[in-house]
């Protein structure tokens, strides 16, 4: 794939830049602190992304059909498991999947990652192996620049990880030199990095991996959203992705991949569906994506999720990568031009490297200013919203230097370029003039004084009373 950046786009020709896909809530009104309100211009794609038009519309046609999934005689229930079963071929095709290969539907990428730890870890303490590397040795290699949900997982089995080197080329040197040693059994790594949209050439650590008897699983919680994967064609063994980064709603994701790990490892719940037979004191699992779905499973959610990614694979691709490009250019390309901001990125090689690339994610920091407060100024004072905190990646946040946190701004088809301008403004005039609004810590976030700012009637909270998230806190 392409990792070309456009050219950068003038002020003058921001409204070029429109969205290549209607999404829900992209004309939301967005109250400000000191009075009106102004277009919610939403730059935290990257944590969760908005639900496509189309995939809301297909929620609406599949509600009244809602009913129990392989349980149920009724002409809803054979609906509905027809829909939930059909997602599985139409997911199974947007990663270009081999033909044997599993679809598990699970919660979240966490939930895939668990699922196939559970499965490596049950493998190894049962038969002493997995893929012939002993139980005393069998160990999983990752980078320290993993996402928790690619990290904590890994941490109960055998494990080692890789300090990630200034660039690419160096950093594949050093996870090489790790797999030579011998007794890696899976290498599990980020297909972009979440706090820097980073790239990484997955067909090449595939290749790494193979070559030294060793699996691989790819964490595309971020790279899904914003390039087409190929697992076949790519040598993924693995491939772990949430629908809520890839423009559906409820909590829905997938494990797609050999099946032989996944048939012989302990189900990931024990429960109605996982069983062939069930006795009071034994029980024998079935195989196949059932011995890992236990439970009434969340069609709406599989049936969303399958609709954005066959929406997201309709997508012009030049046209696609061209709006995240020109977008990513000219938001990092202004944070830059403001003395005192500073954009973090990790490879010297990104944009050279084959393979590799950015996608729609820029992480930055302010200097003097807390990246928490930052993120409420810019949202009370300027309707814009991005991301702060640690991003669920501590390793990487301090060795960034960043141990208290940073600020993301993420972005995909829904997005303007007048989004990212907005955010180059805000901070602008922050630097220039500080805020307008006084603002305190709450329960452990900024936010303004006397916000008179409310939630639409039927919420639950007003603003400033939710407590900090533990990713999101140092």
């Amino acid at each position: 794939m392409s990792s070309a950046i456009l050219e950068k786009p003038s002020v003058d020709a921001i409204g070029a830049v429109a969205p290549l896909l209607p999404v829900v809530g992209g004309e939301l009104a967005a109250p400000l602190v000191q009075g009106g309100s102004v277009r919610y211009a939403n730059l935290d794609y990257g944590a969760s992304a908005p639900a496509l038009a189309e995939v809301g519309d297909h929620l609406a046609e599949i509600l009244p059909y809602y009913a129990s999934v392989h349980r149920g005689a009724g002409f809803a229930s054979q609906v509905s498991t027809s829909v939930y079963e059909n997602a599985r071929g139409i997911v199974a095709g947007f990663v270009g999947a081999r033909p044997d290969d599993a679809v598990i539907f699970t919660r979240n990428t966490t939930d895939s990652l668990n699922l196939l730890a559970g499965c490596v870890e049950s493998l190894l303490a049962a038969n002493g192996h997995v893929g012939g590397v002993s139980n005393d040795h069998g160990e999983v290699l990752y980078l320290d620049i993993e996402h928790h949900a690619n990290l904590l997982p890994w941490q109960r089995l055998p494990h080692r990880s890789v300090v990630a080197a200034g660039s690419i080329a160096a950093t594949l040197s050093r996870v090489e030199t790790q797999l030579r040693a011998g007794n890696v059994v899976l290498v599990a790594v980020t297909g972009a990095s979440n706090v820097t949209g980073e790239v990484l050439p997955v067909a090449e650590l595939a290749a790494l991996a193979h070559r030294h008897g060793a699996r691989i699983v790819v964490d595309a919680a971020q790279l899904a959203p914003h390039r087409r994967i190929d697992i076949a064609a790519a040598g993924i063994d693995y491939l772990a992705f949430s629908g809520h980064k890839v423009y559906a709603p409820f909590g829905s994701g997938v494990l797609v991949g050999r099946a032989d790990w996944l048939d012989a490892g302990t189900p990931h719940l024990a429960g109605g569906g996982a069983v062939t037979e069930a006795r009071l004191d034994s029980v024998r699992w079935t195989t196949g994506p059932a011995r890992h779905e236990a439970g009434s499973p969340n069609v709406l959610g599989a049936a969303t999720l399958a609709r954005a990614v066959q929406v997201v694979a309709g997508l012009d691709q030049a046209a696609w990568h061209g709006h995240e490009a020109a977008l990513r250019a000219h938001l990092a390309g202004g944070l830059r031009a403001l003395d005192g901001v500073r954009v973090h990125e990790l490879f010297s090689d990104s944009a050279d490297y084959p393979g590799a690339g950015t996608i729609g994610v820029v992480s930055f920091s302010v200097a003097g200013y807390d990246a928490g407060f930052v993120a409420a100024y810019l949202s009370a004072e300027h309707g814009v919203g991005v991301r702060d905190g640690k991003f669920c990646a501590h390793p990487l946040l301090r060795r960034l230097g960043l141990p208290s946190g940073s600020l993301r701004a993420s972005f995909g088809v829904g997005s303007r370029l007048e989004d990212a301008q907005r955010l180059i403004d805000g901070l602008a005039a922050l630097l220039a003039d500080g805020p307008r609004w006084d603002y305190v810590v709450d329960a452990g976030r900024w936010v303004p004084v006397n916000d008179a700012r409310q939630f639409p009637a039927w919420a639950p909270n007003t603003p400033g009373t939710a407590g900090a998230s533990p990713c999101t806190t140092p």
